[in-house]
Parts: C-alpha cells; structure tokens; sequence
C-alpha cells in the first residue's frame, strides 16, 4: 500500500493513523507546489486533482479525501480502535467531528491563509471564524483529553494535522489553553512523533 503524501499537509493525518494501527505504507511523496513526484512524475496523472492524500492498494484501486482514508485504514486494525465500529453513535459522532475539520477547519485555513494575495479582509474574516471554532474546541478539551472523549481516534488525527498549521502560520494559541495543550498531548504520542520525524517535523531520536 502506497501513501502519497507531502510534508505538514493534510496527509499528515492518514500518516498518522497508519502509524497508530500499524499498518506498513510505503511513503511517495509529492511536491504539490509543481504536482510533481521525485522521479518528474506528473502527480496528476496519478490523482487529477492534484492534491495528497491518496492511497493506492496492492491491486492498483486508488483513494482519496482524508475523512475517508482515515475510516478505511482504521478499518482495517479494528484492535487498534481508531475508530468505533460501524452502525453505532460513536461512529457517528467521529463522522461528525472529521466532517466539521474537512468543512470548518481545514478550508478555512487552506487556501485562505496560505497565499500571500490573499486580501487582509479576507484573512482576517477567516481567522474570526477560526477564533470562534477555537473556542469551541477550547471549552470541550477543558473536560476531556480527547474530541470523543477518553479515547484517541481518526478524529484527533485529522484535527491536529490541521491545527498543527496554527505553528506554522505562527497563530497564537495562547487564550486557547486547553486546546494547545490537547495538541501537545498528541504531539507526544509515540507513533505521531514517528510520523512527525518520518515527514522531517521534528529530529528523529538520536
């Protein structure tokens, strides 16, 4: 199973569940600036819309979209329990919470705050709307460790490749501290450093 991935994008988050439910991907990774892979490869001659994630299993199927490839990969270690089993209200509760990342986080961070022609109204609209989401996240993680409670799941994967951006974006965290300290919880969760380390986040252990 390939994962084609790029460094602190989106794809940070399937990465991360692999990782969790130990399950061996090979990393291809793509420069989706120039959609191109290390060899000249046009990327999108492989996913057409240019973007990471995607997997490609044994058989040549290819997957995209993070909400799903994270379900997928869960699915298949349910030991590892990422993700509640089909059919019950946990399981739709993390569908819920990895719609409100796709819909309310990660777009509004990507493209928004990512390019530099991007009018300063604009922006700063965009982190209104963040500081509110924010917020919300805050009083939740004052109560519990994890979005769905006790337990860590897809969910929380997604949402800190996603919220990790605010570091790289240099956006303060400072009036939200519980939320900081839930992404520092999961920063130093064993397979998440490794993932971290793999992608060239964080220096791997000497």
């Amino acid at each position: 199973m390939k994962l084609y991935y790029s460094p602190a994008s989106c794809s940070l988050a399937v990465h991360i569940v692999a990782k969790e439910a130990g399950l061996p991907v090979d990393l291809i990774k793509v420069d989706i600036i120039k959609h191109r892979l290390s060899d000249g490869t046009d990327y999108r001659t492989i996913n057409p819309r240019g973007y990471v994630p995607l997997i490609e299993l044994d058989d040549g199927t290819r997957l995209t979209e993070v909400a799903a490839l994270v379900q997928y990969l869960a699915d298949l270690a349910p030991d590892a329990g990422l993700v509640p089993p089909a059919g019950t209200l946990d399981r739709v509760r993390v569908q819920g919470w990895l719609t409100f990342i796709s819909s309310e986080l990660h777009k509004a961070f990507s493209p928004w705050l990512w390019h530099k022609e991007t009018a300063e109204s604009t922006k700063q609209n965009v982190l209104e709307r963040l500081a509110r989401h924010f917020a919300e996240l805050d009083t939740l993680l004052a109560t519990q460790p994890y979005l769905l409670g006790e337990t860590f799941t897809v969910a929380d994967a997604y949402a800190f490749a996603i919220l990790n951006w605010t570091n790289i974006l240099h956006i303060d965290l400072g009036p939200y501290p519980s939320l900081a300290a839930y992404l520092g919880r999961i920063a130093q969760r064993p397979r998440v450093r490794e993932a971290l380390a793999t992608e060239g986040l964080i220096r791997k252990a000497a």
